[in-house]
């Protein structure tokens, strides 16, 4: 797909309502829809650094929001509205990734993975649909990873709130179609951003020795490739626009020849396991139950 943005006319813009908008797939987006004329509402725990990255424009509303903080998240939605009117597309991005064993994550890692990777996107879910429902339009678009469709060691606790993203936008579209209103998630694989940087990646303190060969060599593993992943982020962006002007959005969006390759790498171990357990599968059916 190009990058090429195309720039619409003020009186069709939409706008995006985008949450960690200060970095990484947020920035790039929230850059390419200001690009072609829509607006914006980007919000980041310190909005300040959005203005110092994109500059002042019009069609851009800065917004101090931390998506745990539920009270900031209808706050947020409410200064959307009254800037602009409505909020076409909401765009669940912020995030962080928690790398080590899962046996080695501390309660309080996984509670805190959760509480931004999932409960975050519920909290901004619910400020800004009662608005989508009132115009009875719009389209929510969740950023899960290929994490959250296949898993990988040492990214077990991330992967389970990317699992939990795409359980809920698969349930969240088949509620809200008949209102106007759909939600996608988007699995990104291996992008060039700074999401295995300190500054978005968190390595769990206990590092269990028996674990060397599997989740020691992906801590090695994601040493070497940041910054040499194979995506690139204005491309994702590009393709985000895409997704929201489609009148017929998939649930589902894979994105990178990585993500592609592993859904499919996927279904083949899964066809194969079914296969060879069917038997056994269909047998726990009452008697009367024909398949």
């Amino acid at each position: 797909m190009s990058a090429t943005i195309t720039t619409r006319a003020s009186n069709d813009s939409k706008v995006w309502f985008i949450t960690g908008a200060s970095r990484g797939f947020g920035l790039e987006l929230t850059r390419a829809a200001l690009a072609r004329g829509d607006r914006v509402v980007a919000t980041a725990r310190r909005p300040e650094t959005i203005a110092a990255a994109l500059g002042e424009d019009a069609n851009l509303l800065s917004v101090a929001l931390d998506v745990t903080n539920e009270a900031q998240a209808i706050a947020a939605a409410d200064a959307a509205v009254a800037r602009f009117g409505r909020i076409d597309v909401l765009v669940n991005n912020a995030g962080y990734g928690l790398l080590g064993a899962v046996e080695g994550a501390s309660a309080k890692e996984v509670e805190q993975q959760f509480a931004t990777n999932v409960f975050g996107v519920l909290a901004v879910t619910r400020a800004v649909l009662p608005q989508m429902r009132r115009q009875r339009s719009g389209h929510v678009i969740n950023i899960s990873s290929i994490g959250g469709y296949a898993a990988y060691p040492g990214w077990g606790v991330y992967g389970a709130t990317k699992f939990a993203v795409e359980g809920l936008t698969e349930a969240l579209d088949a509620e809200l179609a008949p209102l106007g209103v759909r939600a996608t998630v988007v699995e990104p694989g291996f992008f060039r951003t700074d999401f295995l940087d300190d500054s978005s990646l968190v390595r769990v303190r206990s590092e269990i020795g028996a674990y060397a060969d599997t989740v020691g060599a992906m801590r090695g593993h994601m040493a070497a490739a940041n910054h040499q992943q194979p995506g690139d982020p204005v491309k994702l962006a590009a393709a985000l626009l895409a997704l929201a002007d489609s009148e017929t959005p998939p649930v589902r969006l894979p994105l990178g020849s990585d993500t592609v390759a592993r859904i499919a790498e996927k279904h083949r171990k899964v066809e194969a396991e079914l296969s060879a357990w069917r038997a056994l599968a269909v047998s726990t059916d009452h008697d009367d139950v024909r398949v």
